[in-house]
């Protein structure tokens, strides 16, 4: 009963398993359009509303910042959840799914200026509490469906349908996402400018809930063999060489489930997670806090949003050499690679005002930033398999959203105690150092290249 049900779900609503070419390509289309359909729930995305935000809802910058904080936190003790449904459900039920949930946050947080004076009375609050509720409520709705959910379940599809290209492939799609995301806020700002922020949410609305979600429940097909395919378009595969158990018991490629307490302690996971959660740390308050940055270091805010052009054209170079070459390479060079790029980027942050630390600063996040895109599509795939990734990558991206929503705080917290942000660069070039050797001096036998 489950074969056939599994079969009918590649056949509707045509089969994409008769189609002249590998259905694997329009998977991968896909998958690229979660991505930058995700932008409404991204940091980037949402920054541009800000300003709207608190002159419409009568909140303060400090109101609205906490509200973001509590709502992304939040939104990340649920993920591993959501990962959970993803191995049971499929990319197609949980992409859609979500989809639905962020078009349905971004027309609610429209119409809340409008239920904030009736509420109030209602339950007799002040206005502010009853705005600032309603708002943490949107940030977690849209942090969870946009930046977690949707970003995962179209990470994760397209690592179901290619082995052999996989790190080509997504290397591929992070060119697109990357130009995408880098281009996001002045094209988010143009259409508030034209059509007003409640008609732009509308308009993202439409594109998320609307366009995206039919073509979601159209073409994603969850696994190549409910559409009677093999992986990679190719006559089935022999067992991967990398499928041995690790000390957990766990396997990797193409092995048997994967059970997720295990996978809990295997400190390769730990380390592979970490790294990945101090980018989003350690970028995201850098992203956050660069106007103050460059401030101290005497360098002017016209600089400081030009040094993102470059730092995202060498990420994008970066990217797409490093997912070649990881087709045919263990993982842990990379690893290694992008820590030593943090500790750059550390190094630039606490000598900015000099040229040699712009360039260390430009070079840490342009190298770190690319490397950080590989290992954050490949790691968990090829150290754990595929039976578990919902699970597994779901665990790892609700600590890098906890870390995201902690780096701004933790820097402001920083320079209001020692007034200067040089402490949190100090701070994060010592985790730097410390993930890099506790990387270089443990064993991972499970990393092969395919």
């Amino acid at each position: 009963m489950h074969q056939v049900l599994t079969r009918s779900q590649g056949d509707w609503p045509f089969p994409a398993g008769r189609l002249p070419f590998y259905y694997g390509w329009v998977i991968a289309a896909v998958s690229t359009l979660g991505f930058i359909m995700s932008i409404p729930g991204q940091t980037m995305g949402m920054a541009v509303f800000a300003d709207a935000y608190m002159t419409a809802f009568g909140l303060s910058r400090t109101e609205l910042s906490t509200a973001y904080l509590l709502g992304t936190t939040g939104s990340a003790l649920f993920l591993t959840h959501a990962g959970r449904l993803f191995d049971r459900w499929g990319a197609r039920a949980l992409t859609v799914l979500s989809a639905a949930l962020l078009a349905s946050s971004l027309l609610a947080i429209s119409a809340m200026d409008a239920v904030i004076g009736p509420l109030s009375g209602l339950l007799q609050a002040p206005p502010s509490a009853v705005a600032f509720t309603l708002m943490l409520l949107g940030f977690f709705a849209m942090r969870f469906s946009g930046q977690g959910v949707l970003t995962s379940a179209s990470r994760n599809v397209l690592l179901l349908w290619f082995q052999r290209r996989r790190g080509l492939i997504t290397g591929v799609r992070g060119v697109f996402v990357s130009f995408s995301f880098a281009a996001a806020p002045a094209a988010l700002a143009l259409l508030t400018e034209a059509v007003g922020w409640r008609e732009g949410l509308w308009v993202l609305a439409a594109l998320v809930g609307g366009a995206f979600l039919l073509l979601a429940a159209l073409t994603l097909r969850d696994r190549p063999e409910v559409c009677g395919l093999a992986i990679d378009g190719g006559p089935s595969l022999p067992p991967s060489p990398s499928a041995e158990p690790n000390a957990t018991g766990v396997k990797a490629e193409g092995a048997a489930p994967n059970a997720l307490h295990a996978v809990r302690r295997d400190p390769v996971f730990w380390v592979y997670a970490a790294a990945l959660a101090l980018h989003a740390f350690f970028g995201t308050a850098v992203t956050f806090h660069v106007a103050a940055l460059f401030e101290e270091a005497g360098r002017t805010r016209a600089e400081a949003f030009a040094y993102f052009l470059p730092q995202a054209g060498l990420s994008v170079a970066v990217n797409l050499l490093a997912s070649a070459l990881a087709d045919r390479m263990a993982l842990k060079p990379f690893l290694l690679a992008m820590l030593a790029a943090f500790f750059l980027g550390a190094l630039g942050v606490l000598s900015l005002a000099t040229p040699l630390g712009y360039g260390a600063l430009l070079l840490g996040f342009g190298i770190g930033g690319g490397l950080w895109s590989v290992l954050s599509n490949l790691a968990f795939v090829r150290l754990f398999g595929t039976e578990a990734l919902g699970e597994i990558s779901g665990l790892n991206t609700a600590l890098s959203v906890f870390a995201s929503a902690l780096g701004p705080l933790a820097f402001a917290l920083t320079q209001d105690y020692f007034g200067s942000l040089d402490a949190a660069g100090y701070g994060c070039a010592a985790l730097s150092a410390g993930l890099g050797l506790w990387a270089l001096r443990l064993p991972q036998p499970q990393d092969r290249p395919l």
